[in-house]
């Protein structure tokens, strides 16, 4: 049975995700893990309301801001996966892991 480990990372600051990024896939690749990606997704574009004041109808331009993401994949390498989880990333860098079962074909409980 086989641990596929997914990785998603996202922020505003693009240089910074994609040297997080590249940087996590030399490690991995050293260490001999078997990786696929980074996949790069469309960015999304968030704005945000603000308010001049605690009056009602008191508003100002929008604040908005470019969100970037990145996905990854680790397949096998458990122990690996598990260093990874235990990583510090930048502040500025949000990091979902997922980490899902794999049975070979045929497998039955």
């Amino acid at each position: 049975m086989t641990f596929v480990t997914k990785l998603r990372f996202q922020s505003g600051d693009r240089v910074a995700l994609d040297d997080t990024v590249d940087g996590l896939r030399d490690l991995l690749e050293r260490k001999g893990a078997e990786c696929k990606g980074p996949h790069t997704e469309p960015s999304e574009h968030v704005r945000v309301p603000l308010s001049g004041n605690l009056a009602p109808g008191s508003t100002i331009a929008d604040w908005s801001y470019e969100v970037f993401s990145r996905r990854l994949e680790i397949h096998g390498n458990d122990h690996i996966a598990r260093e990874v989880g235990h990583m510090e990333f930048p502040d500025s860098v949000h990091v979902e892991i997922e980490v899902e079962h794999k049975r070979p074909l045929g497998y039955q409980n």
